[in-house]
Order: structure tokens, then sequence, then C-alpha cells
């Protein structure tokens, strides 16, 4: 029986054939990082600019952060708790009031991953996980672009790119991927958030975060839903590319992808994206169209390896 399992496996062995072992191979799962201890108040005070005194008031008035208690009583806060605390400054800047501030930082979920590639490989662990050169991940994410345009269903889409100038070489494929998008999002060391009309939503990320080592492209449409990612290893003899990546048209799987897009673009955008959510989270998942998909995608995928 033909699954979309089954034609993602026919699909890595091409490009395994097209791009040689050295290029294209198998990888082991990768270890999950070790918990840090945590921060203590002055030290969350002094990496969010939020005073202790409003700390202290937003946890008694919105249960808001959250951080753990040592037996001495002292508080120890997370990563995730600052990246939240970050998310609700950045909220009510963009004019959103306290409490629905705390609300769209507290989709920040403790149990997803800080990165794309990090989330899918937990949840999804049957996914298999392949080394590619930029030259595959190149052509999966154009297949996966062009099939969004070619059905043209409002997609929501995502796309991170690490660096500015990466964004900047297909920024005329993104405006034209925007234009029939529900909304297109981009994600890299940009300087600051931009909001162009009928174009991409530029999201800053910071070079520390996970995030930006990652090379992803989401798409989510009522018809069709597929997503790529893969994170860049160490840089190789003669400055080739290398990226462990992933790839799937499992609908639960790209709804997964995008609402990790989704949650680490709205701590620098919250204004813009919060409407997101409902779509994201609340909407059920469609998976009627999953073996159609990756039949089309799939061919998509072989023709363009072979035509370049």
């Amino acid at each position: 029986m033909v699954t979309p399992a089954t034609l993602s496996q026919y699909v890595e062995k091409k490009l395994y054939d097209l791009f040689a072992t050295a290029d294209c191979a198998t990888v082991p799962a990768v270890a999950p990082a070790t918990t840090q201890s945590g921060m203590t108040m002055r030290e969350m005070s002094a990496q969010s600019g939020v005073s202790e005194a409003t700390l202290r008031m937003w946890e008694l008035r919105h249960g808001f952060p959250k951080p753990q208690r040592r037996e001495s009583g002292h508080r120890r806060y997370s990563e995730l708790d600052l990246a939240r605390v970050r998310t609700v400054m950045r909220a009510r800047e963009s004019g959103l009031s306290l409490q629905a501030a705390i609300e769209l930082a507290s989709t920040q979920d403790e149990q997803q991953p800080p990165s794309v590639y990090a989330a899918l490989r937990e949840r999804f662990p049957g996914l298999e996980t392949q080394l590619l050169p930029k030259r595959a991940m190149l052509i999966i994410s154009r297949a996966i672009e062009d099939e969004c345009l070619a059905r043209a269903e409002r997609p929501v889409l995502f796309g991170c790119f690490q660096r500015e100038r990466f964004y900047r070489e297909s920024e005329g494929r993104w405006r034209e991927l925007a234009r029939t998008a529900d909304r297109a999002v981009v994600l890299a060391d940009f300087r600051r958030v931009r909001r162009p009309r009928h174009e991409p939503i530029e999201a800053p990320i910071r070079r520390g975060e996970p995030i930006a080592r990652e090379w992803a492209i989401v798409c989510e449409s009522p018809g069709f839903a597929a997503c790529m990612t893969g994170w860049e290893r160490p840089a190789q003899p003669r400055g080739e590319r290398r990226f462990e990546a992933v790839w799937t048209v499992e609908a639960p799987a790209v709804r997964l992808a995008a609402q990790v897009c989704w949650r680490l673009a709205a701590q620098a955008a919250p204004g813009p994206l919060a409407d997101l959510r409902e779509r994201l989270y609340d909407a059920p998942v469609p998976r009627e169209h999953e073996l159609r998909s990756a039949l089309q995608l799939s061919t998509r995928i072989v023709r363009y390896a072979t035509e370049s």
C-alpha cells in the first residue's frame, strides 16, 4: 500500500542517489539537551529589564511567570520564563493589555523545544533524518514553495533563513508567495520587525537562539501541508554547507512546525501575529489530503533534482 511515508522514503533514496553518499546520508538521532539550574530573580530582572517588584506583582496577581521554588523558598527561572517575560514586554510595547500579553506569552509550551527541528524530532521520532547539502535543501524548499503557489489555497507560510542576507536572496520569491498567502512570515537576524504591505512579515531572531542555526520552510493550507527543516552542521572542508534535515507532509507534524514558528516569531512581533493563534492551535488538523500531497510534492522534488 502506498502511503506518505513510503513516498517520502522513495524521494529520500532518489536524493541519496543524486547527491552521493557523502552528501546525503541517514544520521542518528540527536540527544536531548540537558537542563540548566535556573536564574535567580536578580538575574531574571537584569536579563529581562523587568524590575524585581514588577515580577513579584505579576506572579501575585496573574500567576505569571511561574518560577520553580527551592526548599529555601528562593525562586529559580528557566530560559523559557525569560523568553515569556520578554514576549510580554514586546507585546505591551505593541499596544496589547498586560493580560492579553501574558496570555500570548503563556502559549510558549514548556514541552515544545525552541526550534522546528528539535520539536519534530521529539514529537515524531519516526521521521528519518538525512544529511543533505545546501543544493538538496534548496530543491526541497523550492518544491514546497511552488506547490503552495500552484494550489493557491491561502496558506500560512513560515520561512527560517538564519541570516538576513540569505532571505534577501529569496525575497522576490517570498513576495510572490505572500501575495496569495493568508500570512507569510520570515525569521532571520533582522535588526527590527518589519510588516511591509502585501509582503512577508520580518521577525527578528537572535543569533544565539537554536532557531538561528536552522533552515526551515513550513506551508499549511486547507488542502496541502508540508514542511522541511534542518540544522546546519559546523563548517565543512572547502566551506561546504551540510544540514541534518527532515521533511514531511504529515498534517500533525506540519501543524507542530507551524506552531513553533509562530511562537518564535510572536516573541518578536506579537501584535501582527496574535490572530494566527486560533488557526494554529484551535482549528482541526485536516489529514484527508496527505497521500495526494505526498505524491505531488515527491514528483516535484524528483523532477527539480534531475533538472538541476
